[in-house]
């Protein structure tokens, strides 16, 4: 697990960095992204472009429809709908009529552990998490859906049910926003005890089916249950993934110094020799690469959102929607 350590900082030089855009988000920043998020709805059919049109899924179930009645023709309905036997039988024109499910509850899972506090280009993983929560939130409440979250670092998880109104998006943004500015390179050493398989079998408890599940996070520690999770947590619900990475890990730097901690181990590496360089730059890759595996395994779309990037430009993009130019 990587993250990002600095040095010992006076007190008004830390004051400073938690008011950093680049480290830290605020109720008010996630807030502020709702104009963002109205302009995706990933339950509209998507332009060929999208990653939800690729050959595992055209898009999303989105709201289901359920039969109401049986009725005679009438002039500009639907031919699709006429049903064949009833046609037949009393030498009429029949067709069936529906009514669309009013909403899907959505669920945004959103990843705040150490493992996310790390940025070597625009954001730190962590925030862009945090932004990402709230387009995907915004998005699913403005397609009429109720929404809710699941956040969770290290230590704990904080479960936020599903409901359609503001209020409760505000209630997931202050968690995930508590949860982003607990964040801290010199926070004491704690065994991790939050992984990944254990985030999923909560999914599991909350959202039996039809559900539309966003997961955010860089997917580490990722174990031999993840894949058998994900696969009982797509067979009901729609599940997206949001795999947050920095662009080190596809082009590491080939000099300076990197710290790579694991619980309570921390070891700093000099990239500039060359024994070092080859074996890191291989895992992050790997991780890569083993996270790819794994969707593709469980049949759930993956979405790749770089940090170095801004997240809304990201987000539309992969989703099919509007895309704004470069900040």
């Amino acid at each position: 697990m990587m993250s990002k350590q600095a040095p010992p900082r006076q007190p008004r030089r830390q004051e400073a960095l938690a008011e950093d855009p680049a480290v830290y988000v605020n109720l008010h920043r996630l807030m502020a992204l709702e104009n963002e998020g109205r302009r995706v709805n990933f339950r509209h059919p998507l332009r060929h472009s999208s990653v939800l049109a690729g050959r595992h899924s055209s898009r999303l179930r989105g709201r289901g429809l359920d039969f109401e009645e049986l009725r005679h023709y009438q002039t500009g309905d639907d031919l699709r709908y006429l049903d064949p036997r009833a046609t037949m039988r009393t030498g009429h024109p029949f067709v069936r009529s529906f009514t669309e499910e009013r909403d899907r509850p959505t669920l945004v899972v959103c990843d705040q552990r150490m493992d996310m506090f790390f940025g070597s280009r625009l954001n730190f993983k962590s925030v862009t998490a945090a932004e990402l929560a709230a387009l995907v939130a915004w998005s699913a409440f403005h397609a009429g859906d109720r929404v809710g979250g699941l956040v969770f670092n290290d230590q704990r998880m904080e479960a936020i049910p599903a409901h359609r109104s503001r209020q409760r998006l505000q209630q997931l943004f202050a968690a995930v926003s508590r949860q982003n500015r607990e964040l801290h390179a010199q926070s004491p050493g704690r065994m991790p005890h939050t992984n990944l398989d254990r985030v999923l079998l909560r999914c599991l408890n909350s959202a039996h089916h039809d559900h539309t599940i966003c997961l955010i996070s860089d997917f580490s520690g990722v174990g031999e249950a993840t894949l058998r999770r994900m696969r009982q947590l797509a067979q009901h619900n729609d599940v997206l993934a949001f795999q947050v990475y920095d662009p080190i890990a596809l082009s590491l730097p080939q000099h300076g110094r990197i710290t790579m901690i694991d619980g309570e181990l921390q070891v700093s590496f000099n990239l500039g020799q060359q024994a070092i360089h080859e074996p890191i730059a291989k895992f992050l890759r790997g991780r890569l690469a083993g996270v790819e595996e794994l969707m593709r395994k469980s049949r759930i779309p993956l979405l790749m959102i770089s940090a170095g990037m801004p997240t809304a430009e990201q987000y539309q993009r992969e989703l099919g929607g509007p895309v704004r130019g470069r900040q």
